[in-house]
């Protein structure tokens, strides 16, 4: 899944060609689908084996090296998935996101594994496919998350609320109105669309230059825009 992530960046960093005139943002969201693949199958085989050992039963084999080595693992992925977690905040990566909330499904793992161990080694071998249940538990509420965040910038869900668009539109003293705001991609690369009502007396260079005023004032306000189009038009009657 780290590879996955890391070819997504790659690709999504590059900038808009040709062919990609809105960019390669939407590769990071496909990288986050791929580590969603991953975490799927995850849970189906740790599903199948919890089920295998309540049928079959069984002990599993307990080493204190082992016990060792999960602790460990457990100290590093803490580390891991608060430093991810920040930068992902701080950078608005839907990748790095959805990276920490694996590594943070690991942790939870770790955790419970650690757990089925001391019982087994106590002598209580059903807490191994009892935690192998509550592991399944966290690594599908990871998923849950992953693919909630992704289908909402597939889905083309909206990115800055209208009235907060609206509000700095109409800051502008020569516009009249707005409609028809649409705002969609990621959180920190988004494109605007809008409807800008001016006066049908005013020249077209003078209504072009407010609407590139318009556009300046969103961009300073939402730096996550990528780019904002106008459409230029007379109010409706009655609705200026």
């Amino acid at each position: 899944s780290n590879v996955v992530g890391l070819i997504g960046i790659s690709v999504a960093r590059r900038p808009p060609d040709a062919r990609h005139p809105y960019g390669h943002r939407k590769y990071e969201t496909m990288a986050s689908l791929g580590i969603l693949v991953f975490l799927v199958v995850v849970l189906v085989e740790v599903l199948a084996a919890a089920a295998d050992r309540f049928v079959n039963g069984g002990t599993p084999r307990v080493f204190p090296e082992g016990i060792g080595l999960m602790a460990l693992t457990l100290i590093v992925n803490l580390w891991v998935v608060a430093y991810e977690m920040r930068e992902g905040r701080r950078l608005k990566s839907e990748v790095l996101r959805a990276d920490a909330k694996h590594t943070r499904s690991d942790v939870l793992t770790t955790g419970a594994v650690l757990g089925a161990l001391m019982g087994v080694w106590w002598g209580y071998p059903l807490l191994d496919p009892m935690a192998a249940l509550l592991v399944a538990g966290f690594i599908g509420h990871a998923c849950w998350g992953i693919a909630q965040e992704a289908s909402r910038i597939l889905g083309d869900e909206i990115v800055i609320p209208e009235a907060e668009v609206r509000e700095v539109v109409q800051e502008v003293p020569e516009v009249l109105g707005c409609e028809k705001i649409r705002t969609r991609g990621s959180a920190d690369y988004a494109f605007l669309d809008l409807h800008l009502w001016l006066n049908a007396s005013i020249s077209l260079e003078h209504a072009h230059a407010t609407s590139h005023i318009v556009k300046d004032r969103l961009m300073t306000k939402f730096p996550q825009l990528a780019d904002v189009v106008i459409h230029i038009e007379p109010p409706p009657k009655g609705k200026a």
